[in-house]
């Protein structure tokens, strides 16, 4: 018997060279905590709020490998605002969502500004291909500008992350935010609201530095992609826009404040029938600057003002308010490889404070408009740089 027991643990204990590649090219083990061992009913109508944070207490704690929050796949969970907070003691952890998460309804809300989030937890990674439902219709009719509606998904001071293949639909507000991180990796993801759905943004990035946000599509009633003060060397790739109001910088400058946002990278994005496509807004009277922006190989479907720099933004009636003393800068912004269709005569604004936009590049821009028999325009005012090979022509930029 002693011998029998000794061959069968030499075979168990003596795996293969392949089995021993596979372990190795694999993230570290660590044990998987399913929100189900802890109550959660997943039936879509009972609050799986405290079961969700029992879970996430043990796997925060965990020591070894990279521990796992489990939701499973065919299940619908209702959270109401919950907080994942670190720090936690495995280098790493794993929110492996597979099922769906929605939100309670606007008359169950408490208040809370967020509805999910996560805070102080370096090396997070969400993925699985489950899906985030804001059920956010009732906010959109009801309280557009008379109450706070939250954001959905919340992501603070969380370093050397990743957000990636998860579906993202009808935030109450903006769907996801970004603050406080560094060395964050997004990939993978759709998110999706009505077009005409209120301040719906895709992603919001602040504060933060070393983003990057590619292979994605984002349709929304709002900018698909924000980026505000205080952000830097920002890398967006192969995400494609729409309906929504573009990539925006900013806004920068609300209330005389001081925003900086510098490198950041735009590149083989489309944008698909939005308010805008490459876009860089600021408050008349902010200070800071926006600076080394790049917006390269882009392309334009049915999309209005699809070049625009606005340092007029507090003029929300779409007049050209007065200046208020000083401006954000904008400077060594290039626009390269632009081309597609506008759905407004005006393709290129550049609406500048003076002596506020600086080197202004544009090279290889072809922008016609979508009704055949007219041609686009250009509007430029305080605006220094240059265009080659631009249509439409910008007078204000030499040649």
């Amino acid at each position: 018997m002693q011998g029998l027991i000794f061959i069968l643990l030499s075979i168990l204990l003596t795996p293969s060279l392949s089995s021993c590649a596979r372990v190795l090219l694999s993230p570290a083990a660590g044990d998987t905590f399913n929100v189900i061992h802890y109550g959660a009913v997943g039936n879509g109508q009972t609050d799986d709020s405290q079961s969700f944070l029992k879970a996430w207490e043990d796997v925060c704690g965990a020591s070894e490998g990279t521990p796992t929050l489990e939701i499973p796949n065919g299940m619908t969970f209702k959270l109401s605002p919950v907080a994942f907070k670190g720090p936690c003691k495995a280098n790493s952890v794993h929110v492996l969502l597979q099922g769906t998460i929605v939100a309670p309804s606007r008359d169950a809300w408490n208040g809370k500004n967020e509805w999910i989030q996560f805070a102080e937890i370096n090396g997070l990674m969400i993925d699985g291909g489950g899906q985030i439902d804001g059920q956010g219709s009732s906010w959109w009719q009801d309280c557009k500008s008379n109450c706070e509606r939250p954001t959905a998904l919340h992501i603070n001071d969380c370093h050397a992350s990743r957000l990636t293949g998860i579906k993202h639909l009808n935030s109450a507000k903006n769907h996801i935010s970004i603050s406080g991180c560094s060395d964050f990796y997004i990939s993978d993801l759709e998110i999706t609201a009505p077009g005409e759905s209120p301040n719906t943004d895709g992603i919001d990035i602040s504060r933060s530095s070393a983003i990057t946000i590619e292979k994605s599509i984002i349709g929304t009633g709002d900018d698909c992609i924000a980026i505000n003060g205080g952000t830097s060397n920002i890398k967006i790739t192969q995400v494609t826009c729409g309906p929504g109001h573009g990539i925006s910088i900013g806004s920068l400058g609300e209330d005389g404040k001081y925003d900086t946002v510098e490198d950041v990278y735009v590149g083989g994005c489309t944008f698909k029938g939005c308010q805008n496509g490459a876009r860089i807004k600021t408050w008349a009277g902010g200070a800071g600057y926006a600076r080394k922006i790049t917006f390269e190989d882009i392309t334009l479907e049915d999309s209005r003002h699809p070049i625009i720099i606005d340092q007029f933004y507090s003029s929300h009636d779409g007049t050209q308010g007065p200046s208020k003393g000083s401006s954000v800068a904008v400077s060594d912004v290039t626009y390269r490889n632009v081309h597609g269709t506008s759905a407004d005569d005006e393709a290129i604004i550049f609406n500048c404070a003076e002596e506020s936009c600086k080197n202004i590049v544009l090279d290889q821009i072809d922008i016609t408009l979508s009704v055949p028999g007219k041609d686009a325009q250009a509007v430029c005012k305080n605006a220094e740089g240059t265009a080659t090979s631009t249509v439409p022509s910008v007078t204000c930029l030499s040649n």
